[in-house]
């Protein structure tokens, strides 16, 4: 399934929860951390177990944002996991530094017979950077997810417009899921009323190799699906050239044509993985 779009909804208001499901987002993340006060953590877990139980198959994929493992998170998994009829599709692991944090929760969740419940760690500190490869590799992890303001505040950069300061660590992310075989999730787009700069930004991750964007708003998630979902032009070009590759194949030619242009493996990968997208996104 596609994750162009998943969209945070906090953990403490019911209303709000139902109303992220009822949007676009590809997925939806019942957020018991950063949305949630301290003195409201212990509602929010009741809140999001009686959501989650209250919805009969939801259009999008559940997740839920716990704690910090190592802080409060083992009490948020029992909870939204262990306690609940419907768990999530996904827990979303915050502040993942090693990979160890990691395995800790998968064998969590194989203790609570919920190992079918996907892990999605939050790369948000320069060991988490420096790390990723191992946790993007770890049991039980679908995709990684790269999370800025963290991120910029551990290193001390100085934030720009062209966000200059966190493209290492948005490629190794990229590089780290590709080779691991997971998806790659990009941060938060902070200024909601900033349209144009929501789809500039996400059309330059989509060229980075990102494929879906973590929302903290409703009003993006049309934006970003489509930045996400391949055009009637790139998904047509990308059918010639697997079309044209099954005829060289045929013909035992190792390179051939398509529009005048020579294309070889690497293009046909980039045409495969257009196709995988169009079809996740239901559109072929």
């Amino acid at each position: 399934m596609a994750q162009r779009s998943l969209l945070y909804s906090p953990g403490d208001d019911r209303e709000m929860l139902e109303k992220a499901v009822e949007t676009a987002a590809d997925t939806v993340i019942f957020d018991l951390e950063d949305a949630v006060a301290p003195d409201a953590k212990d509602e929010a877990r009741r809140t999001v177990q009686s959501t989650l139980d209250a919805l009969d198959d939801p259009e999008p994929r559940l997740s839920v944002r716990i704690n910090p493992y190592d802080h409060t998170g083992r009490e948020d998994v029992d909870a939204v996991v262990g306690d609940v009829r419907n768990p999530p599709d996904s827990i979303l692991l915050p502040k993942v530094d090693d990979a160890e944090a990691v395995e800790a929760l998968h064998e969590h969740l194989a203790e609570l017979d919920a190992g079918d419940v996907d892990i999605v760690p939050l790369i948000e500190t320069a060991a988490g950077v420096i790390s990723v490869e191992e946790i993007a590799a770890a049991p039980g992890v679908t995709a990684v997810a790269y999370g800025d303001q963290d991120f910029t505040a551990d290193i001390g950069a100085t934030v720009t417009d062209d966000k200059t300061e966190s493209l290492y660590a948005r490629q190794k992310t990229v590089v780290a899921a590709a080779a691991a075989g997971v998806d790659a999730l990009d941060t938060v787009y902070t200024d909601i009323a900033d349209t144009d700069g929501l789809r500039e930004q996400t059309a330059f991750v989509v060229d980075l190799g990102f494929d879906g964007k973590l929302v903290i708003h409703p009003d993006q998630v049309p934006v970003i699906n489509e930045a996400f979902t391949p055009s009637d032009d790139e998904l047509e070009w990308a059918e010639d050239v697997l079309a044209g590759q099954e005829q060289a194949s045929e013909e035992g030619a190792g390179v051939f044509t398509v529009d005048g242009q020579m294309i070889d493996p690497p293009l046909v990968e980039r045409a495969r993985k257009i196709v995988d997208r169009a079809e996740a996104a239901g559109i072929r």
